[in-house]
């Protein structure tokens, strides 16, 4: 998938992925796609209620290797 920006959030424990995932969106314009890898488990929960929480829009999410791969669009 195509992106605009890369997060790496590897080794941050929540709730350090949530926000910074919130301040790099925070740079992006509207439409745009963030890429996060994280390796918290709980990243998977906190990244579904944060895009129904704020309107961004969860593209895709997978996980591989212990890591977690999510794609989130800007409003």
């Amino acid at each position: 998938m195509n992106f605009d920006k890369e997060l790496d959030a590897r080794g941050l424990s929540c709730p350090l992925p949530i926000l910074k995932t919130k301040k790099s969106l925070s740079d992006m314009g509207s439409g745009q796609v963030l890429k996060v890898v994280s390796t918290d488990c709980g990243s998977v929960k906190d990244m579904q209620a944060f895009a129904s929480q704020t309107g961004n829009e969860l593209l895709e999410q997978s996980e591989a290797g212990g890591e977690y791969f999510f794609y989130m669009k800007k409003k």
